[in-house]
């Protein structure tokens, strides 16, 4: 077997995450003659029919499938390299890569980003916003340092720092609903109400069912602040960060769904990383400041 190339790995993988030989060219600013060529002299150079070409889009052979696996592997280890030596030629990171998931309260974790980075001037803030499962895809991917985000499936793979807790409350515009509010409001009673829920932001949604009934009509949104604006405005209901409707709880612009059988709930938020990964200086002090504010 002749060794592959690089860019012979790299295309195969854009082509297999990104969907189609255009998308990969795109993403990996080549043109599409060269992304074509390089995933068939790849598939010359290891003996193996890599993709089924007899539908309308591109799939993966069960060889392609056990290849992919180790070609993702490798292609994140050589991410971690090429990092390292920049962090050795530099010193430090040029860039560190943050993860900012839906419901965290913006404030308290921008403010902690805001404090860190004026000390460390070197290094560039790539700040990414994500929703459900879009900062765990991220994390799992090799796209970012470091994400801030509850907890779905603890691993072994990920180390994490407890930060705080969101509280979810169901909520409603008042006079939204056409029966009154009190403790024996059951989801069921819900279901002919459109449901507000947010876009999940991975390419892989997860399939956990975020306080989703089965069967309501649904709108869904990018983000909790145009949820928040929806609900308000009489639209629909969901579940809404306490920290994001506090004062229109009190102010009488929503109120609470919550009863007996319509619970809301309390999500811990960690930071999380992985643990395989070459962690330069200032994610590792940014890590240890973060260790710090979570035993003091």
């Amino acid at each position: 077997m002749n060794e592959p190339t690089l860019l012979q790995l790299q295309c195969f993988e854009a082509l297999v995450s990104e969907g189609s030989f255009a998308a990969a060219a795109a993403h990996l600013n080549r043109t599409h003659p060269t992304v074509h060529a390089a995933v068939t002299a790849l598939e010359a150079q290891v003996g193996m029919t890599l993709l089924d070409r007899a539908g309308y889009r591109v799939t993966l052979t069960a060889q392609g499938v056990a290849f992919r696996t180790r070609v993702a592997v490798f292609l994140n280890q050589y991410e971690n390299f090429r990092r390292d030596v920049a962090q050795l030629a530099a010193g430090q990171e040029a860039e560190l890569r943050v993860v900012v998931g839906d419901l965290c309260p913006l404030s308290e974790t921008l403010g902690s980003l805001k404090q860190f980075f004026a000390s460390s001037t070197g290094t560039r803030l790539a700040l990414l916003f994500e929703a459900i499962s879009g900062p765990w895809e991220r994390l799992r991917n090799g796209d970012c340092d470091l994400i801030f985000h509850h907890l779905d499936k603890p691993s072994p793979a990920i180390e994490t720092i407890e930060l705080f807790d969101v509280k979810l409350v169901p909520v409603a515009a008042p006079g939204f609903l056409r029966q009154p509010l009190d403790e024996s409001l059951t989801p069921d009673d819900l279901r002919p109400y459109v449901q507000c829920v947010i876009r999940d932001t991975s390419k892989q949604p997860s399939d956990a069912n975020y306080y989703l009934i089965e069967g309501a009509p649904t709108c869904t949104v990018p983000d909790q602040l145009m949820k928040r604006e929806l609900i308000v405005q009489g639209l629909a209901w969901g579940h809404m960060p306490s920290h994001l409707i506090a004062a229109d709880l009190k102010e009488h612009r929503l109120v609470s769904l919550e009863g007996r059988h319509l619970r809301g709930a309390t999500l811990k938020h960690y930071a999380a990383r992985r643990r395989d990964d070459a962690h330069g200086p200032i994610a590792q002090r940014l890590w240890m400041q973060l260790l710090e504010q979570e035993r003091g």
